[in-house]
């Protein structure tokens, strides 16, 4: 069996200026976990991951909550965490995305695919063509589907 044979070929994928926010909305949607970054040819640049924007979440210094109750916040530190929050929401595909993408091509085989999937620890692999344009994407359930 060949990544042809499982790959998704309906593939959800980003440009490098999508925004973490629409990144986020689009993931949630779509009950997936990471997007393809493609240029303007559609050749795999990227790709960004659930791990990506929580990693990129963690580095503000934006609270995880605000205790209104028995403290005070003064007005330079709600400026802070106001400039925070746009700074991040302002955060591009580009900014955060993996660069080194590990892609197959459509003859590569099932073995081939879980190597790349357990040695890079990888959720998904892209798939492209001779050009580098993504044609399509496995992803680990892909693969679980080739067991039942």
């Amino acid at each position: 069996m060949k990544a042809k044979d499982i790959m998704e070929r309906n593939v959800l994928a980003i440009k490098k200026d999508v925004f973490v926010k629409d990144i986020a909305k689009i993931m949630f949607e779509n009950k997936i976990s990471g997007l393809p970054v493609v240029d303007d040819e559609n050749k795999v640049i990227g790709v960004v991951t659930e791990k990506d924007l929580f990693l990129k979440e963690k580095e503000s210094t934006f609270p995880a909550y605000i205790e209104f109750l028995g403290s005070l916040l003064f007005s330079e530190e709600i400026k802070k965490y106001d400039e925070e929050l746009k700074k991040l929401s302002q955060t591009t595909a580009e900014e955060i995305m993996t660069r080194e993408v590990h892609t197959i091509t459509e003859d590569a085989t099932i073995e081939e695919i879980a190597n790349i999937m357990v040695n890079k620890n990888v959720n998904r692999v892209p798939v492209v063509d001779k050009g580098g344009r993504i044609v399509g994407i496995v992803s680990r359930a892909d693969m679980l589907k080739t067991i039942i």
